[in-house]
């Protein structure tokens, strides 16, 4: 018996996996969930643009053409006055290996002192290209007028222009602008309320009462009962320690605690220049019966000369004569959409009849007019 059962043993623990296997199948699963980090983002704790005018100079003969251009020579004259060399105003440099550039780049929050940030150059006049060039000190402004940071390097410049003497040429990509990694150092601080702020407030990157209400409820199942309060359907507050350290520690607690963020609204976004059509899962559409065709109309002129008889006195004259053809395309088939009809079902209708995004959209706008389809038709 004891031999029995340990022949039998394998075929138990086989039947028992399997069995275990298909439990976890039919149990029910866990809806997906996002991080806090994914959602939303910390009020206060943000990026700032910065802007400056400086000058490239070294290039090979690609920069400005002074005479189209004079305030490329303008800044010139002015830069080399800072620097002792005097020009004299009635000479007017013509030079080819300077150009004018626009200088921006975006300062992190909380960045120091003495860290370095990326910049980007752009031509302001019409330099072919920047290859080659190196961006002299240039101070970058925020929108206060203060001096956040200084920029100054050799340009990276992904594009490349070749012209010949005939007026033809080829460009890739875009050679008039480039990148300096690490071109600006930063020298001023941003001031922000993190520290200072009695309350951490959470902004939802996509306002949604539903998703404020489950990332509260989420907060205060981790950390208390009392920790977060929703403000309205884009921000959620949250009490922190007064501490700045431990305010540290607790936010990165926060943000990686997860929330089961609630479904969009049903919506349809037609984008009107590309043709590009996005439905929602959401979408919805009442009983309806859709015939969509395409009229083609052709007019065409057929003049006649009219000739008349021998020794008639008469003249010859042309006389106009239009032809008018008009043709349908395609068989018109008229489909019926069903009661709550979900985006399976339309995509599936609409591609049975062989409607293209133009005919899509006449056919979606169609239906909100008669009031048979339950979502916002977005047109950008």
């Amino acid at each position: 018996m004891i031999k029995t059962l340990q022949g039998k043993r394998p075929l138990i623990r086989r039947f028992l996996v399997v069995l275990l296997s298909k439990w976890l199948l039919l149990a029910p699963q866990p809806a997906l969930a996002e991080r806090i980090k994914d959602l939303a983002s910390v009020a206060g704790v943000r990026s700032n643009p910065l802007i400056g005018y400086g000058l490239v100079v070294g290039l090979d003969g690609t920069g400005d053409q002074t005479t189209q251009t004079p305030f490329t020579t303008q800044s010139l004259k002015a830069m080399l006055a800072q620097l002792g060399v005097t020009v004299p105003p009635n000479v007017n440099p013509q030079l080819k290996n300077v150009a004018a550039v626009a200088v921006s780049a975006e300062l992190p929050s909380f960045a120091k002192p003495g860290q370095g940030i990326d910049v980007t150059v752009s031509s302001l006049g019409n330099a072919g290209s920047l290859r080659g060039g190196t961006l002299l000190m240039t101070p970058l402004k925020g929108a206060d007028g203060q001096v956040y940071a200084i920029a100054q390097g050799n340009v990276v410049v992904g594009g490349l222009g070749v012209s010949g003497k005939d007026g033809s040429r080829i460009s890739i990509n875009v050679p008039s602008a480039g990148r300096i990694p690490n071109g600006a150092q930063v020298e001023r601080v941003v001031g922000n309320s993190f520290a200072s702020a009695a309350e951490l407030r959470l902004d939802l990157n996509s306002p949604d009462f539903t998703t404020a209400s489950h990332m509260v409820e989420a907060i205060n199942a981790t950390l208390g009962s009392t920790m977060a309060r929703a403000v309205d359907a884009v921000s959620v507050a949250v009490a922190a320690p007064a501490d700045p350290a431990q305010r540290v520690a607790f936010l990165s607690v926060l943000e990686n605690i997860e929330v089961q963020a609630g479904e969009s609204a049903a919506r349809v976004v037609v984008n009107s220049r590309t043709g590009t059509i996005v439905i929602g899962n959401r979408v919805r559409v009442l009983p309806a019966a859709v015939a969509h065709g395409s009229l083609s109309v052709t007019i065409s002129e057929k003049p006649q000369v009219s000739q008349p008889q021998p020794f008639s006195q008469g003249e010859t004259t042309v006389t106009p004569r239009s032809q008018l053809e008009v043709t349908q395309n395609g068989d018109g088939r008229m489909f019926v959409f069903d009661s709550g009809v979900n985006l399976d079902d339309l995509v599936r209708a609409v591609n049975q009849v062989g409607a293209a995004p133009g005919d899509l959209v006449a056919i979606l706008e169609a239906l909100r007019e008669a009031g048979a389809l339950r979502a916002e038709l977005v047109v950008i």
